[in-house]
């Protein structure tokens, strides 16, 4: 049995969520369910995803907050940076992706056929479950399996094998469940630089440097250092991109240029049209009339 819950929205019977939309020359799919309360709220949800364009596709992917693993199931896709002199660069293909945080978006392309399931994670949990300096991913995308290791290809090939949607999620339950729970002391995130990390993602970039330092009791430059081994950006770094989330998500519900940059901590209008610039490639007028071409892939 199927359920409409919106359109274009559909839940199976297993608390799986399916989204359609008719893209050039076929459809696309994509398939949402929580994961296991323990593994919240480090994995917000997972997301599979099928493409049968039939022709090449292009996607802008904006910069999240939160680091992508992505796992495909055969299909290669390319990833460059959007900006002067890097459009057309060379980029090497990928089947499967760990993308750290970035701050410049990038250009997603595939040959029109795209299949697999990405789970976005808060940089903390990367930071337990890659067993990595999230640093050293910082505006990189790399194979999972350089810093996974063979288990995440087997996970692929399980994942890829599974009979439907609900029997994937079910098996990264059980594969994310047994990672965490081998996690080694030494890459338990510190909750001084959790607490930081939430009060800086609850307040959207918002909140100044200097006050995020002060509450936890260190100093900027200290703070900055943790930041980059288990956030992967520094706090400066990563309020850019919150605040541009924040901006693109006022700005598309209708709200006006002038009080949009008020609300979201940008210095006025200006501010915020050379950050959007900086940030995608594009101000915010052209981004948000190419908006339905952005990706809902790849978090970063």
């Amino acid at each position: 049995m199927v359920t409409k819950v919106g359109p274009g929205r559909f839940r199976t019977r297993k608390g799986v969520t399916v989204r359609h939309r008719v893209c050039a020359g076929g459809n696309c799919q994509w398939f949402y369910a929580r994961p296991d309360a323990r593994l919240r709220p480090g994995i917000h949800a997972y997301r599979g995803f099928r493409s049968t364009a039939g022709m090449p596709q292009e996607r802008l992917v904006v910069p999240t907050g939160r680091v992508s693993l992505l796992i495909g199931f055969g299909s290669e896709m390319r990833l460059r940076r959007t900006g002067r002199g890097e459009v057309g660069a060379a980029a090497p293909a990928h089947t499967s992706v760990v993308s750290g945080l970035h701050t410049r978006a990038r250009v997603l392309g595939h040959q029109g056929d795209l299949h697999g399931v990405e789970l976005a994670l808060a940089p903390w949990a990367a930071y337990r479950l890659l067993g990595a300096a999230l640093g050293e991913l910082a505006d990189t995308v790399t194979d999972p399996a350089d810093v996974l290791g063979s288990r995440v290809r087997d996970l692929g090939t399980a994942l890829e094998a599974a009979p439907g949607w609900p029997e994937r999620f079910a098996l990264l339950d059980e594969a994310l469940l047994r990672w965490t729970a081998d996690v080694a002391p030494s890459h338990e995130p510190s909750p001084v630089v959790l607490e930081a990390w939430r009060l800086l993602d609850d307040t959207a970039g918002r909140l100044p440097i200097g006050e995020l330092a002060d509450r936890a009791g260190w100093s900027v430059r200290h703070l900055e250092n943790r930041f980059r081994e288990q956030i992967g950006l520094t706090p400066k770094r990563l309020a850019r991109v919150l605040r541009l989330n924040r901006a693109i998500r006022l700005l598309a519900t209708g709200g006006g240029a002038a009080g949009v940059a008020a609300d979201c901590g940008f210095f006025d209008q200006s501010h915020l049209s050379r950050e959007f610039t900086a940030m995608t490639g594009l101000p915010p007028g052209r981004f948000l009339a190419a908006r339905s071409g952005a990706s809902p892939w790849l978090a970063g």
